[in-house]
């Protein structure tokens, strides 16, 4: 079966390193195939049995010595999520950039949907099951706020990825 892995703060101010070539022959050591990665920020699509996709998350700390959060996607849910995205009225560019954020949690957005933030610089527009759809406007706020936002309504077992990065995996 195919998937996407999206690996939690890895390669981040030098910070928890993980070298894109190590972690595809460990992943092959493990018996994945058809690995691909995406940026260094820890955006995999590989192939194996769903009982192997959840060893990688232990099988990453023994390798590299430090945790790292795992979040795992059925290939063919992510293309529906990233299909089905509700950014058809908000185009992005420069300074408007759209963002799926994956919660392990299964947390829901305890405001109304869509909700602004009072300067109107980030929306949160819809969650659909473990996947809510933002966008944020560069000109008027900060990546970083939003983030914290979406850690305050989410928790922090939470990952975030533009919506080009996840077109890009799809595509793939």
């Amino acid at each position: 079966m195919k998937f996407v892995v999206f690996l939690r703060g890895i390669n981040v101010g030098g910070h928890h390193k993980v070298p894109m070539a190590e972690l595809k022959t460990l992943l092959k050591s493990m018996g994945f195939s058809g690995i691909k990665t995406f940026l260094a920020s820890g955006n995999l699509v590989l192939e194996g049995s769903e009982e192997l996709v959840l060893t990688i998350q232990k099988r990453l700390e023994q390798h590299f010595g430090f945790s790292i959060p795992c979040f795992i996607i059925p290939f063919e849910k992510l293309q529906k999520l990233v299909e089905s995205a509700p950014f058809d009225t908000v185009e992005a560019g420069k300074k408007i950039k759209h963002y799926v954020t994956f919660s392990a949690d299964g947390v829901s957005i305890p405001e109304p949907l869509p909700w602004s933030s009072v300067d109107g610089s980030f929306q949160i527009i819809l969650q659909q099951e473990s996947a809510v759809y933002s966008f944020i406007d560069l000109e008027k706020g900060k990546t970083t706020d939003a983030m914290k936002v979406l850690e305050k309504f989410l928790g922090k077992n939470i990952t975030t990825r533009n919506l080009n990065t996840l077109e890009k995996i799809v595509a793939a």
